[in-house]
């Protein structure tokens, strides 16, 4: 029998241990009832003896030197690279999830492969990169603390803290973050809430919605990411819903992205068998435009216009983009448009 790596089990922060020795999991908003012996939904966090572990600390299932971009980020340290990393399992498991061969995958420390937050700092120095992005699975449930110690040391260090998310953390998780360096957020914005009980395991979108304005008001920075999928959620109410909703809740200056979706894992099985029209994303866009959202964008589709960032007064061209690289860039050191002198949103430098 091959044992366990030690390294990779933690004792969870966010867990309350019930008089029957079941733990009510506080990490994700689907707080997990978890008996002795057994796991949570995200596949990463067991019950043992009446009290919860994690079972991924450290157990990064996939490492990269990424561009900002790719996340995609859009308005925040421009031409940046980031170490990305994530590990096993998801929160919300969504059954056209494109990184499925890591979320639907559940923790397994006997073949832990233990990176300390130490190691994973030094690395991102060493390959150059500006700062973190915890991406690939869904790292606020199953890298929590985890994150958290790589982003202490990370700020420590003058690096930036990155996580791109499904939104679906406790507030205390989300709060948790903050306070241990976290200042930008990447969230999937993923449809209404019929797209939730139906394509993503029946979450409840309003904590999506929730988390959202509440890292708004901690001032962490936003964008939010709609994969825009036929016959699943492209119908103009669920677009529209999602356009209101960013403009009234979190800002007309919100990048919003509409990207191009692939079918993925069981898409098919669900009647979600087409890829994105352009001509969908790009309606997506100009509907968004004309209520008013300043930076919106389309995604995955290379050489797009709608890949490059203007400016929301005069319309000049600000950023020219090619899939994930900056071609050309003409925003001022102060931040402001060269023709109009419009502020435009940018959080950190330029990095050529």
């Amino acid at each position: 029998m091959v044992k366990e790596n030690p390294l990779c089990v933690r004792e969870a922060l966010l867990y309350e241990t019930l008089p029957d020795g079941a733990v009510r999991c506080g990490t994700c908003e689907r707080r997990c009832l978890i008996q002795p012996g057994k796991r949570g939904f995200c596949g990463s966090r067991e019950n043992r003896d009446g009290r919860l572990y994690t079972l991924t600390y450290g157990d990064l299932s996939s490492i990269s030197v990424n561009p900002i971009e790719k996340k995609p980020m859009f308005h925040y340290w421009p031409g940046s690279k980031a170490l990305s990393a994530g590990s096993w399992g998801c929160s919300l498991r969504c059954i056209y999830c494109q990184n499925y061969f890591l979320s639907m995958t559940d923790a397994d420390p006997s073949r832990c492969s233990y990176v300390s937050p130490e190691n994973f700092v030094d690395l991102a120095l060493r390959k150059g990169a500006q700062g973190l992005s915890f991406t690939f699975n869904e790292a606020s449930s199953t890298l929590l603390e985890y994150m958290m110690d790589c982003f202490r040391i990370a700020k420590g260090r003058g690096l930036y803290c990155n996580l791109n998310t499904n939104g679906y953390m406790t507030l205390k998780a989300l709060r948790d973050l903050r306070d241990a360096g976290l200042d930008s957020l990447c969230i999937d914005i993923k449809g209404d809430e019929e797209f939730y009980r139906r394509f993503c395991n029946g979450a409840d979108v309003e904590v999506v919605w929730r988390n959202a304005r509440e890292a708004r008001r901690m001032g962490l920075h936003i964008e939010m990411v709609n994969l825009v999928i036929p016959g699943g959620n492209d119908s103009e109410g669920c677009i529209e819903g999602i356009i209101q909703r960013t403009r009234e809740e979190l800002g007309s200056e919100t990048p919003l992205h509409f990207t191009r979706f692939y079918p993925a894992y069981r898409a098919r099985e669900y009647g979600l068998s087409r890829i994105t029209p352009v001509e969908r994303l790009e309606w997506a866009r100009r509907r968004a435009r004309e209520e008013g959202m300043d930076y919106v964008y389309i995604g995955n589709v290379p050489g797009h216009p709608g890949e490059n960032t203007y400016c929301p007064d005069c319309g000049s061209l600000l950023i020219r983009r090619y899939i994930f690289s900056i071609l050309k860039y003409r925003i001022t050191e102060e931040n402001r448009c060269p023709d109009c002198g419009r502020q435009i949103l940018i959080v950190g430098k330029h990095i050529h």
